[in-house]
C-alpha cells in the first residue's frame, strides 16, 4: 500500500476524533472525504492533484447535505417555563414603583414586588426585565411598535 494511502486514513481518523470530540457533523464530510481521497490513492498513488480534488470535491457535496441533517436531528433550545417564561413580558404596575422603596406589579394575575430604576406611577405598562427571588425587575414599557 502507498503512503498516501496512510496520509489519508491518518486524515480520516483526526477528523472522526474531532468529529467526536464536537458532534455538530461538521467533520463528518471530511472523514467520507478523506476515505474517498485514501481510496483513490490505492488504486493511483502518484496522483497527488486527483487525490486532493477528490477530497475538496466530495467535502463541497457532503458539506452542505450534512449541516441540513443536523438542523434536521437537532433538538431546539427547551421553552422557558415557571418564572423565567415571565421575563419579556408586560406587566401592569398596581402600586407606584418608588427606585429605594420599590412597588408591586401584576403580571398575568399574579401580584409581584417590582423594582425599577425610576418612579413609575401606578397603572402604567411595564416589561420585566429579570427576577431576583421573589422580586421583579422591571422598566417603563416604551411606545413601540410591535
Amino acid at each position: 500500500m502507498s503512503t498516501m494511502f496512510w496520509v489519508w486514513a491518518a486524515a480520516a481518523l483526526v477528523f472522526l476524533i474531532l468529529e467526536l470530540m464536537t458532534p455538530t457533523l461538521v467533520f463528518a464530510c471530511f472523514v467520507v472525504a478523506s476515505m474517498a481521497a485514501g481510496v483513490y490513492a490505492y488504486f493511483s498513488p502518484e496522483g497527488y492533484y486527483w487525490q486532493i480534488g477528490t477530497f475538496v470535491a466530495v467535502s463541497a457535496v457532503l458539506l452542505p447535505l450534512t449541516r441540513t441533517l443536523a438542523r434536521k436531528i437537532t433538538k431546539p433550545s427547551p421553552e422557558k417555563s415557571n418564572v423565567d417564561a415571565l421575563i419579556g413580558k408586560v406587566g401592569l404596575v398596581t402600586k407606584t414603583i418608588d427606585p429605594d422603596l420599590g412597588g408591586q406589579v401584576k403580571i398575568e394575575g399574579e401580584v409581584w414586588v417590582a423594582r425599577a430604576g425610576e418612579q413609575i406611577e401606578e397603572n402604567e405598562k411595564v416589561t420585566i426585565i429579570s427576577i431576583s427571588g421573589a422580586k421583579v425587575h422591571v422598566e417603563r414599557m416604551t411606545d413601540r411598535k410591535e
